[in-house]
């Protein structure tokens, strides 16, 4: 329950970086597809940061293929779904509403609601995936026997 709560407590942190940075860049011109990949990137690194070393307390070089790729391959797979989701509602937003700062703000609303729609999923896998720690060998050995 604690690896839960911290991963919650990263993910506001990332969240809100990355929701910013959604704003700024559509607020000033960038498409919705461009402003969810740049704001996902930007709450990325922080959000690995923090969920490696906080919610899971993971320290030292990260293995590169047990940790770093699943992780890698995670979170491009969750930006894909997110884009995805928030260019889709951005494109029926586009044909309902004109005002500009109410198309940022449902805009917005979606890019959130999209992130939340991977929240689960993604704690999981990296539950499971990424940030388990390996079974020790001896353990294993003296099961089998």
């Amino acid at each position: 329950m604690r690896v839960l709560l911290r991963y919650s407590a990263s993910s506001v942190v990332a969240t809100a970086i990355s929701q910013l940075a959604f704003f700024l860049c559509y607020w000033v011109g960038t498409s919705a597809t461009a402003a969810a990949v740049i704001a996902f990137a930007a709450g990325a690194v922080p959000n690995y940061l923090l969920n490696r070393r906080w919610a899971w307390g993971r320290t030292g070089p990260a293995h590169p293929t047990r940790e770093l790729l699943p992780y890698v391959l995670i979170t491009i797979g969750s930006a894909f779904v997110i884009t995805f989701l928030t260019t889709v509602a951005d494109d029926w937003i586009r044909n309902v509403i004109d005002a500009h700062s109410a198309r940022t703000l449902l805009a917005g609303t979606a890019y959130l609601a999209a992130n939340g729609f991977t929240f689960i999923l993604k704690f999981v896998l990296f539950d499971r995936y990424v940030f388990a720690r390996p079974v020790d060998a001896e353990v294993r050995t003296h099961a089998t026997r």
